[in-house]
């Protein structure tokens, strides 16, 4: 049974990897193409492309356990504007949407504890052990779920402000580390797109 188990949260993971390399994709070409053959110079909408960054990584941190691909659309505005800016725009939004799972822990956590009790208690150990650190690490990883620990630190009354600059702290770096290594792969692969 737990090499099923097993089995289904890898084949999960490689499918939403495939999703979001395929929409990263599709979203440079997309730009690409209103900037190639519209002749709509993309400059101008910075300021919007920041907002949806903003947006998108708000919404995809604010999803408690299922995946969304906020990601995507960060590599994608990276590819085309200033990618210190995309990330900086991206750790923020991300970690203000994890106010739901540490509000979740925070008011109660009977759901969670009933679906995932084993990587609850799990993280309930890590916070007891490590306390910010864990926060940290986890917000560092973009392949670590992050949900049980923003629900574990708000179950154990972690201070908010504590657990948001920590968790920034973690996101920012990761926002970063994304950015360019979805640009670089962007220019690996599709020189063209980029020029």
């Amino acid at each position: 049974m737990a090499e099923v188990a097993k089995e289904r949260r890898w084949l999960r993971t490689t499918a939403f990897i495939i999703c979001i390399i395929a929409l990263s994709v599709g979203l440079v070409y997309l730009l690409h193409s209103l900037e190639m053959y519209l002749e709509v110079s993309l400059e101008g909408f910075a300021p919007l492309a920041y907002l949806i960054v903003f947006a998108a990584t708000l919404l995809s941190s604010a999803t408690i356990i299922v995946p969304a691909p906020g990601v995507a659309i960060m590599i994608a505005a990276a590819a085309k504007w200033d990618p210190v800016l995309v990330a900086l725009v991206a750790s923020v939004g991300g970690t203000l949407g994890e106010l739901t799972g540490y509000y979740a822990g925070h008011l109660g956590t009977r759901l969670i504890i009933r679906e995932y009790p084993r990587g609850y208690y799990q993280a309930v150990g890590w916070m007891n052990r490590y306390g910010l650190w864990a926060v940290f690490f986890f917000a560092l990883f973009p392949f670590l779920i992050f949900d049980l620990i923003g629900i574990a630190a708000g179950a154990l009354r972690l201070p908010l402000w504590k657990f948001l600059l920590v968790c920034w702290g973690g996101r920012l770096p990761r926002s970063l580390f994304e950015c360019f290594a979805g640009m670089g792969l962007f220019r690996l692969f599709f020189p063209l797109w980029l020029g």
